[in-house]
């Protein structure tokens, strides 16, 4: 849209003519920072990925770091209706008879019944309960002494060691029923009474004084026998007959003794090894991706030559290859991981020959555990260092704060350009407003000869008749 002058009509088109001066001045220096913040941009994204990859490599690392994840044993039971095993690392393997005889079981009582049901009163006094050396005292007095109030009273004492009181209802009245809720021989229940006006004699129970309760089931110890020795438990959890054993009994055994397998977890070991081989492949491809350079399209990757990316590719490569050094492999029979057959590929990608590892495992089931997990293992060396380079304060951490700083400079630049192309807009606008003003005073002066020396031509034709 035209500037209109000061006098008469507009001559030059202001607007337009300020726009395209100012877009023309301010294209490259436009270029120059699209260009920059496209790269730092680029840059941003690629010192992103490599902390993500690291990161992903690190947590699949954090699984292999010790000895002890590869250390792992099976344990197959002939019977798990019967019996069901697990297995710690200083179980050795071999093979067990088991036998389970009798199952550990918990002591239950129920006492005669009480014709006029829960709310029956019983008596006053002190009932002393005790489940094996524990016992524990409770006061009955006349609002607690029905069935129903004594067995809230069992139930609600802060010191009951495990006695649990309920009431079953039935023919010829309601029961009081003791149960223990721990197993074992050494758990069994008596009920004494003190005081009050004796009406608790009722329910008392112990060596000799049996007549008030039947005994619904006995307190017995587990008993098992393990490669023709007895062993007896007071739970149904068998702890230390077999050294790194630990035996869960489910039923008596009915067809005599069954076979309890302890073996190398040889199936967990590989695949940890093989989800090592992936993790780390699968950070060298993202690395490779990186630094890469494309001959055909002339196109490099956003960390070509990055001093950075090539001292942790370095660092990786050098402890993939390098030996773990006599400490740690103590003797064992492997200390690289091509001796386990673990190799490097001319793309920097580990390859795994299986039927070479399956040989290792069998031939020295620990070195393997330890080539990668101990201290100077493979595994635990490469952890620590993924972890020193993700650090808050390392080398990685500090180059991407540096580039977003770099990035607000460029868009502190750009503003800076729009002020300054605003100014610049403003200058021309008022430059040629006032050539545009001047235009227009001389195009009126121009008409006003040009009408002068009309009106004279006219003059001197008209005195010429």
């Amino acid at each position: 849209m035209a500037t209109v002058g000061a006098v008469g009509g507009s001559q030059i088109d202001v607007q337009s003519l300020v726009s395209q001066l100012v877009a023309a001045e301010r294209a490259p220096l436009d270029r120059q920072i699209t260009r920059e913040s496209s790269r730092v941009t680029t840059q941003i994204s690629a010192v992103g990925t490599l902390m993500g990859a690291m990161s992903q490599f690190r947590t699949a690392l954090s699984s292999m770091k010790t000895v002890d994840v590869f250390s792992t044993r099976s344990v197959t039971s002939a019977d798990e209706n019967v019996f069901k095993a697990t297995a710690g690392a200083n179980a050795a393997p071999g093979a067990y008879s088991v036998e389970v005889v009798q199952l550990a079981k918990a002591q239950q009582l129920s006492s005669n019944p009480f014709a006029e049901g829960a709310t029956q009163v019983v008596g006053t006094g002190t009932l002393t309960l005790s489940l094996g050396e524990a016992s524990f005292a409770v006061e009955i007095g006349e609002s607690s002494a029905t069935l129903a109030g004594i067995r809230d009273a069992i139930n609600g004492a802060a010191d009951n060691p495990g006695i649990r009181a309920t009431l079953i209802h039935g023919e010829g009245g309601s029961r009081l029923v003791l149960t223990s809720a721990q197993t074992g021989a050494e758990h069994s229940i008596e009920v004494t009474q003190s005081g009050g006006d004796g009406g608790l004699a009722a329910l008392t129970y112990g060596a000799g004084d049996g007549a008030n309760y039947t005994e619904i089931a006995a307190a017995q110890d587990a008993i098992v026998n393990i490669a023709n020795a007895q062993v007896r438990s007071s739970t149904n959890t068998v702890t230390g007959a077999i050294d790194g054993v630990t035996l869960t009994l489910i039923a008596q055994s009915e067809e005599g003794a069954k076979t309890l397998t302890v073996d190398f977890d040889r199936a967990s070991v590989t695949k940890r090894v093989e989800n090592f081989v992936s993790a780390y492949n699968a950070l060298v491809g993202q690395i490779s991706k990186l630094r890469s350079y494309d001959a055909a399209t002339q196109t490099a990757g956003p960390m070509l030559g990055d001093s950075l990316l090539t001292s942790i590719e370095n660092q990786m490569r050098r402890t993939i290859s390098d030996t773990v050094g006599e400490a740690a492999r103590a003797g064992g029979a492997y200390d690289t991981l091509a001796s386990i057959g673990i190799t490097t590929q001319a793309n920097g990608q580990l390859a795994l020959d299986a039927t070479k590892l399956s040989k290792a495992l069998d031939g020295d089931f620990a070195s393997v555990g330890r080539l990668f997990g101990s201290e100077n293992g493979v595994a635990s060396r490469l952890f620590t260092q993924m972890d020193e380079r993700l650090k808050a304060d390392g080398a990685l951490e500090a180059r991407s704060k540096s580039l977003v700083e770099k990035q607000k400079g460029i868009e502190n630049r750009k503003l800076d350009i729009d002020t300054r192309m605003q100014a610049r807009y403003t200058a021309y606008v008022a430059q040629f407003t006032r050539l545009d003003t001047l235009l227009s005073q001389l195009q009126v002066t121009s008409s006003y000869l040009t009408q002068q020396i009309e009106s004279l031509g006219n003059l001197n034709k008209a005195s010429s008749r």
